[in-house]
């Protein structure tokens, strides 16, 4: 039996089982909700080889999609965390192409992202600057920026993000900039001391959008 995080709660749908928020609580900006399943009484053939179904040939549900296989067309279970399913579920191919690409996401850049790096940070035109940790928060849903302030940027906010090019920024080709609708204005984060660890956050922030 998987242990359940603070906030979060089980829930066992037709799909399988799914770890969610508690009633209440906001999803991740990277979370799906589960499709409608299409009846059974409207595939009587399945929607990528037209195989028709009998008593030997099966109807199966992808979980991403929602539409009717036969086994040999949705027979792969693949993670599926967009969804917050515990195990890996049922899903067609095309499907299940694309949740293992979003695996990897999951697996390695959400890490390094929650994780954090240090950067010297620069509001709009301020000429003062200061060191502060930015990561994203474990729902997802914030940039936390922490120093001698606190700052918090919602990432559904954010419009824009750019790379720093050394004509922009001389000689510092690690710098980033984006800007946040919710309070309008830029911040320029540039890469500390651990130039390697503040790279690999920005390279993961950039998949994001």
């Amino acid at each position: 039996m998987c242990s359940v995080p603070d906030g979060k709660k089980l829930v066992r749908s037709p799909s399988g089982l799914r770890m969610v928020p508690e009633d209440g609580a906001v999803s991740s900006p990277f979370s799906l909700e589960e499709p409608p399943w299409v009846p059974d009484r409207e595939c009587p053939r399945c929607m990528q080889c037209n195989a028709k179904f009998d008593f030997l040939t099966r109807k199966h549900h992808c979980r991403r999609c929602g539409r009717c296989f036969c086994d040999k067309c949705c027979s792969r279970k693949v993670a599926l965390p967009r969804m917050c399913f515990v195990d890996p579920v049922r899903q067609c191919g095309a499907c299940g192409l694309l949740s293992q690409r979003e695996s990897e996401f999951y697996d390695k850049q959400i890490k390094v992202l929650t994780g954090g790096a240090a950067f010297v940070v620069t509001r709009d035109s301020s000429e003062k600057s200061q060191n502060m940790t930015c990561r994203l928060a474990n729902n997802h849903r914030y940039l936390f920026l922490d120093g001698e302030s606190h700052l918090e940027v919602e990432l559904s906010r954010i419009t824009s993000m750019q790379v720093l090019t050394e004509e922009s920024s001389p000689g510092d080709s690690e710098a980033l900039s984006y800007t946040s609708s919710q309070d309008p204005q830029q911040l320029r984060v540039e890469a500390a001391d651990d130039r390697k660890g503040a790279s690999a956050w920005l390279a993961a922030m950039h998949k994001v959008f």
